[in-house]
């Protein structure tokens, strides 16, 4: 704290005989002596009212003091910050008595607080509803300090660049000291920091790249301060509001601004770091908190990240489409996630083409070649990747004599440890990337999307990475150039020696010709025979696929929704666990409010649009989402108000009509190179959502968005939980529990009993199964048993005892062949459980054992 050396004595003197006194006096003073008693003055004013000294404080405020850097950091920590010596209520009213002196000092000296007058800022915005002349000067005067930028001596980074406000910035400092103080570094960071936007304008733009060009290693400090952003772990900062909140972000406030200079610096870099740098950041702000959730790590450097990307064009705009195609996946924040919605539109526009064609252009194929292979030598050893259908990876070590070994050797972990490090790297991203593949595969599965033959071929099937899941996927063809009767045949994509042809179930092959159109096989479009068909023969041949496609479960209109009309009650009714149906939501796309004991969490709406934006031309066509409604079940608050089980209700459609409605829709793939540039100048056209009759909803959105919500219910219900019955006192919903876990089967389980009726001929067991209507019963040697086929669980007979079985007890499903559900899905477990209770007299589990032979 700077030192007071005034006459306390004096300056009482002259504050009781009023303010024309106390004015003499200040007149009469020295510099250095105004500058005592206006840091005496504003200190008492802190304390009480102030209006007894507040004459005296405007009149030094307007005076030139000389102020020091120190002295203007005691009159701003007076104000903000955990150490203010005013509440934050008192400032609000005092504001206009406190600020100005303050303000003053910071304008006067050489460097100052840019944190804490950007607190003030704040408080300043929050007060416009007591707009005057005066204060409307003092906040224009902030506006003028905040753009200033700061200078400091050669060698040097002026404090509040990289300032210790959070961890971010004194570790880039430790870290980066030398390359920091390069010449012209400080000038450059020092424009940065004053984007306090999540857009650059040209002009800022214009001035960042010339004082870029004139910084020593200006292009590696901007790499290496974005690499520390990029691995920041998320940690407690102090927010330098009047209110002193403290929050989980990356960086404070004044380091927000710095990197979002950074970034949209970066763009004007020719490099080919940019880009992915740029989509790591955005990747790494945008996730939830503790790695999930709608409140992001940090909200203005995802924004900021997401617009950068938006801004890229020619090659880089296809990098730049990855990138935002994958962060919907992590990023759940309803606001980011619209920003990148309309980067991606902006990318693809600017590209003339529509975002999903885009996106097929620029997925990388990581070094591998065309059989799917990539080798990186360690030494005398080789390290293999290779993927194979349906997306599965492998990584495996060839020996200097041929021999191939599934872990890497011991001389390889020894000498190679920083290869081998990167060897395991390349393997994760590739998984990452056939993950990314898989999903945005389905997406086109839900948005009927027609590829020509060259990029089906070119973008598909003939490639490494891609090739691995779409190989693996049914296909329809058609020669026929869009009339109403286009005929499409159906099969799985095989090569032929000019080329690829489509497979059908018996054997019969259709060569794709350079004029044919193609797209994904949906079980709604086919006939039952048809997919019957299909499924037996997957099943027979034991071919497994990337995600449900011939087994996809279709949800056609009920007559119970063609009563009610505009909305279905399909699943409505059922209670969930909260957390665990809210991470599979937040999976598949659905976004909405939190339901807690909070203000509006009693209820939530969750949202998604169908099909995915970006699958489509910007404006046209109609849009489609669906809206699924949820409550809160009370039973009684948890420690952080959130609710613990949640009831479902209606599900409703809504559309919008893009600048094309009325007119046929595009399909994605489609070469149309306008189509982007015209839908991006119409989407602005659009009009608002509007409820939809179910009747005018197209099938597959109907049935894509109903099957997500059969999902929920299905997984998270209660009803699924074995040890629902088991908790004692502490439960309820009992009557709901028993009438779901064996009650009427809904679509997935149906398809699942059809499955059963396939494999269970082919098991040890197939003498002692039979299957009903809504169970699979099984003949053990002491008792006889129904395992439920919608929920796993099971009763025994004579007398529908429930038999409590977890499934990690019964993980032995033994060499059947499951085209889907393998690896610990209801359908792996159904079969475990009458595996082990076929044989219930070799039961060793104690518990398992009383209950069977208590009856």
């Amino acid at each position: 704290m700077v030192g007071i050396t005034v006459l306390e004595t004096g300056l009482d003197e002259a504050l009781t005989e009023g303010p024309e006194v106390v004015g003499e006096l200040i007149a009469s003073l020295g510099t250095e002596e105004r500058r005592e008693w206006a840091l005496a003055l504003h200190l008492r004013a802190c304390g009480r009212r102030p209006g007894q000294v507040s004459a005296a404080l405007d009149a030094l405020s307007r005076q030139e003091l000389a102020w020091s850097t120190e002295e203007s950091d005691e009159l701003l920590a007076r104000l903000v910050g955990q150490d203010a010596k005013v509440a934050p209520h008192e400032l609000r009213h005092s504001f206009m008595n406190l600020v100005p002196i303050a303000l003053s000092a910071a304008e006067q000296a050489q460097e100052f607080d840019r944190a804490r007058v950007r607190a003030l800022r704040r408080t300043a915005e929050s007060l416009r509803t007591y707009e005057s002349v005066e204060f409307a000067a003092i906040r224009d005067r902030m506006d003028v300090l905040l753009r200033r930028e700061t200078t400091a001596p050669p060698g040097r980074l002026p404090r509040n660049l990289l300032d210790g406000l959070d961890e971010y910035g004194p570790a880039m400092r430790a870290a980066h000291s030398e390359l920091l103080a390069g010449a012209g570094v400080a000038d450059f960071l020092g424009h940065c920091v004053l984007l306090d936007k999540p857009r650059a304008t040209r002009v800022w733009r214009r001035t960042a790249a010339a004082l870029l060009g004139e910084a020593e290693q200006g292009a590696e400090v901007v790499r290496r301060l974005l690499e520390g952003i990029a691995a920041q772990p998320e940690h407690r900062v102090t927010d330098l509001s009047s209110w002193g909140m403290v929050f989980s972000h990356l960086a404070g406030d004044t380091n927000t601004c710095l990197v979002r200079g950074l970034m949209w610096a970066a763009l004007d870099l020719d490099a080919d770091w940019v880009v992915p740098l740029v989509g790591a950041v955005a990747l790494h702000a945008g996730t939830g908190l503790g790695g999930s959730g709608g409140f992001c790590r940090s909200q203005p450097l995802a924004t900021a990240a997401v617009a950068v990307l938006g801004e890229c064009g020619g090659a880089r705009g296809e990098e730049a489409v990855q990138w935002l195609g994958r962060l919907p996946k992590k990023v759940k924040n309803r606001t980011v996630a619209k920003g990148i919605a309309k980067a991606l539109e902006a990318v693809a526009a600017r590209s003339g083409v529509t975002p999903s064609m885009l996106r097929e252009r620029g997925v990388a194929t990581l070094g591998l070649d065309g059989r799917g292979v990539r080798e990186v030598p360690l030494g005398a050893y080789t390290a293999e990747f290779s993927v194979r259908e349906p997306g599965a990876v492998a990584l495996a070590f060839r020996g200097p004599e041929g021999r191939v070994l599934k872990t890497a050797p011991k001389e390889v972990r020894e000498t190679r440890a920083e290869e081998l490090k990167g060897v395991r790297a390349g393997l994760k991203e590739l998984r990452g990337l056939l993950a990314t593949e898989r999903a945005r595969l389905e997406e086109h599965l839900a948005a009927g999307t027609v590829w020509p033959a060259e990029d089906w071929q070119r973008y598909y099937v003939d490639h490494p990475v891609t090739g691995t899941v779409a190989r693996a996927l049914l296909w329809e063809v058609t020669e026929d150039d869009g009339d109403a009767e286009e005929r499409w045949t159906a099969g799985l994509p095989e090569r032929t020696g000019g080329g690829w042809a489509l497979a059908a179930a018996d054997g019969t092959a259709r060569p794709v010709g350079p004029g044919a159109r193609l797209r994904l096989w949906h079980p709604l479009r086919a006939g039952g025979e048809e997919v019957a068909e299909w499924r037996a023969a997957l099943a027979e041949r034991e071919e497994r696929q990337p995600f449900k496609q011939v087994f996809r479960e279709v949800y056609p209109l009920s007559p119970a929704e063609l009563t009610t009309g505009s909305y279905s009650n399909r699943f409505a009714g059922h209670v969930l666990r909260y957390g665990q149906a809210r991470a599979l939501m937040a999976e598949r796309g659905w976004t909405g409010n939190h339901l807690g004991y909070f203000s509006d969490g009693w209820s939530s709406e969750l949202v998604k649009e169908l099909p995915v934006p970006g699958e489509l031309p910007a404006g046209e066509g109609t849009r489609w989402r669906a809206r699924f409604f949820v409550e809160l079940v009370d039973e009684g608050a948890r420690g952080d108000g959130v609710a613990r089980l949640c009831s479902t209700d209606q599900v409703r459609f809504e559309r919008r009509a893009g600048a094309a409605a009325g007119g046929r829709t595009r399909s994605a793939g489609a070469r149309d190179g306008s189509a982007g540039a015209r839908g991006a100048r119409e989407a602005g056209t659009r009009g608002a959502w509007e409820a939809a009759a179910l009747t005018d909803v197209p099938a597959l959105v109907l049935s894509e968005a109903l099957r997500d919500v059969d999902l929920f219910v299905g997984v998270a219900s209660i009803g699924a939980d074995p040890h629902w019955r088991d908790r004692g006192e502490d439960r309820a919903y009992d009557g709901y529990w028993e009438s779901w876990s064996f009650g009427a089967l809904t679509e997935s389980a149906l398809i699942r009993r059809e499955t059963l009726a396939r494999l269970l001929p082919r098991t040890r067991i197939a003498d002692r199964v039979e299957l009903t209507d809504r169970f699979l019963r099984v003949r053990g040697e002491l008792r006889a048993y129904r395992i439920h086929l919608g929920s796993g669980n099971v009763l025994m007979e004579p007398d529908d005892t429930y038999l409590c079985v977890v499934e990690d007890r019964v993980r032995d499903r033994g060499t059947v062949f499951l085209p889907f559900e393998e690896d610990g899905g209801l359908l792996s477990v159904i079969l475990s459980k009458a595996l082990l209770l076929a044989a219930d007299d070799r039961i060793t589990d104690a518990t398992i054992t009383a209950r069977i032979r208590r009856g």
